[in-house]
Order: structure tokens, then C-alpha cells, then sequence
């Protein structure tokens, strides 16, 4: 069966029999794992190895694992990592190690797609959901840790997913629970595209920002608008690769669509993510999801073909060679902004 072109949430550390039924029924193409979704090693491997028992060996377990505020996999289960912020200044390799540990680490555990690293620009004034998950405030920094970061990840065996394209670092709000819009110039537009322009061809995935950008579209955001899909994503930044959305269940998206699932691919979107875990909204959007379609496929197909050519490195040198650049650097502390409680 063709799975649907969506990314589902999960309730809870073991898969549920509800749950189990549901992805026989209307298989999404994978899941999304979150806090709620892990407790130990053991445990969280056994989950994914459930999953992957009904959705079969290639189907991508997502995570968010970008290290410091974000993070899905922490301490005293497994090491914690530094946040973006960290490896500004740092050389290349730093960023290129730390991430094929990062990205070794999640694979280890039945998670093979990360969404990192973020490629916001860190802009001054803006609301601090990005703040230190940003590389840098000068996008080519931000390209030369991103695509050293893009790298080691896939060299850990990962596929990233950068985000949030085309850029949410100007936001004035918290696009977890409400619209944020950017009223940004061209020229200050066209610095938050660089970075994803640079990292287009990288073989990752990209995830869309719920943002409205008034200067490209004044009357939806960018997750579910055809012109911003169309004409800045694919057409100006130039990215061919799989395009997901952010989590449609987002506050941001509040009231934007009686269908988001429908808006979201119909705009352009490869697939959408649904990330609440409840076994009601998860059947729901399944019902109406449609399947994955033959260019996505491609997209996927290729994402992995990437990946595979650069797999391997040992995780004892990788460490030795981050921690050496950064002298063991200490992942700042903060709420995490991202984490859906379900």
C-alpha cells in the first residue's frame, strides 16, 4: 500500500494497539518522535522496531535533535550536545563532528531522519524561539556551520532536514502559538534565503516556516501558500529536495484552513507533520492526507542516495575531534521551545 504523504505523532513510549491499527490501516509515510516518546535506549529502539515492523525498514522516524535547547535525547540516557550558538567562530570540523555523533547517536537508536540543523538567522529583536539554536546572525557563518553540520550528519548516517525555509529568525512571535508576520525589505529577505539557497542542493530535506511574509504574500503563510512555495522555495532558493511542513497542529496555523493537509501539498509541500500524538486528530488527518506522490518519492529516494554515499565514521574520533575545537563546551540551558506535550 502507498503510504500517505505524512508524518504522524505518537502518544506515548510503546505503541499503543489503537496506535498499531491505525498505522495498518492509513500508513503514513513515518513518525515523529518526542520527549513523551522516550524514557532509555532500550526502550526507545524497541519502539522504533515496532514502527518500522508495520511501515516497513525504510520508513523515516523523525526527531528533533539539534542540540542544547532542543533535544529529544538527553542526559543520563545519552550524552548531551552543545547548542548551535556554540560552534560560531569554531572550525568546520567541530560542527562537521558534533554533528556525525549527533546524527551516529540518533541512528543508533532507530532514528534516521534529524531535523537540524536550523539555518534561521539570528536577528536581533526577534523572539528568542530561534535566539541560540541559530549558528550565527551572519548568514555566511551560518552557511559554512550549516553545511559542515548538513554533512555530519549524513556522514553519522542521518538524513537532516534544515529549517525553517525561507527563514523564521525575523519573527516577532512564537510561531508555536501564534501567525508571526514579517513585514522584512527584499534585501533583508534575500539574506534570511542565502543559507538555504547555499544548502539546496545537499541532499536534505527542508521544513517550511508557518510565517506570512507580507513582501512575497500578504494573505497566507509560507507552509500553505502556492506563490511563496512555487516562486521563493523552489524557484528563487532554488530547493528541489522533500518538503515538509512544520507541525500543521502549530498554533500559527489556527484557523488558516479547514483542510491544512490538503492546502499544505496542494501549495507544494512533499509532506506534512502532524505532531500531536492524539490517536483522534493522527486518524483524521490520515483519512484526508492523500498518498505520497511520484515526485516526492524521487525526493526521498534521492535524500537517502545521498546520505548512504558519505555513511561512516567512528563515534570515538568524531567526539575527540568536536570536543578538541571546543574545548568541551557546555550546552547553554533554556526551556525548550519546541517540545509538544501532546
Amino acid at each position: 500500500m502507498t503510504p500517505h504523504a505524512a508524518i504522524i505523532g505518537l502518544s506515548g513510549p510503546v505503541l499503543t494497539p489503537e496506535e498499531a491499527a491505525l498505522l495498518r490501516a492509513t500508513p503514513p509515510l513515518g513518525v515523529i518522535l518526542f520527549a513523551r516518546n522516550v524514557a532509555a535506549p532500550a526502550q526507545l529502539r524497541a519502539l522504533t522496531a515496532a514502527i518500522r515492523d508495520i511501515l516497513g525498514e525504510g520508513a523515516p522516524i523523525l526527531v528533533d535533535q539539534e542540540g542544547g535547547r532542543v533535544a529529544r535525547l538527553k542526559p543520563p540516557g545519552w550524552e548531551a550536545f552543545p547548542a548551535a550558538a556554540a560552534f560560531e567562530g569554531a572550525r568546520d570540523n567541530a560542527a562537521f563532528a558534533n554533528a556525525a555523533l549527533l546524527g551516529a547517536t540518533c541512528l543508533a537508536e532507530g532514528l534516521d531522519v534529524v531535523c537540524a540543523p536550523v539555518l534561521d538567522l539570528r536577528v536581533a529583536g526577534a523572539h528568542d524561539v530561534i535566539g541560540d539554536r541559530a549558528f550565527s546572525d551572519d548568514p555566511h557563518e551560518i552557511i559554512r556551520l550549516g553545511r559542515a553540520w548538513v554533512a555530519g550528519l549524513q556522514a553519522g548516517g542521518a538524513i537532516p532536514v534544515i529549517k525553517h525555509i525561507p527563514g523564521h529568525g525575523r519573527a516577532t512571535a512564537d510561531s508555536h502559538h501564534e501567525l508571526p508576520r514579517v513585514r522584512a525589505c527584499p534585501a533583508h529577505l534575500a539574506l534570511d534565503l542565502a543559507p538555504f539557497r547555499a544548502l539546496a542542493a545537499s541532499g536534505a530535506w527542508a521544513m517550511t516556516a508557518h510565517v506570512l511574509y507580507e513582501t512575497w504574500d500578504a494573505a497566507l503563510p509560507a507552509t500553505i501558500s502556492p506563490r511563496v512555495i512555487r516562486d521563493i522555495i523552489r524557484g528563487e532558493v532554488g530547493f528541489d529536495g522533500v518538503l515538509v511542513t512544520d507541525d500543521l497542529a502549530m498554533g500559527a496555523l489556527r484557523g488558516a484552513s479547514n483542510d491544512l493537509a490538503g492546502a499544505a501539498l496542494a501549495a507544494g509541500c512533499d509532506l506534512v507533520l502532524h505532531c500531536t500524538g492524539r490517536i483522534g486528530d493522527s486518524a483524521a488527518l490520515l483519512a484526508d492526507c492523500p498518498a505520497l506522490d511520484d515526485r516526492a518519492a524521487e525526493r526521498l529516494a534521492l535524500a537517502r542516495s545521498v546520505r548512504d554515499a558519505v555513511h561512516g565514521r567512528a563515534p570515538a574520533a568524531l567526539r575527540a575531534l568536536r570536543d578538541h575545537a571546543l574545548r568541551a563546551a557546555t550546552p547553554p540551558a533554556g526551556a525548550d521551545p519546541t517540545e509538544r506535550d501532546g
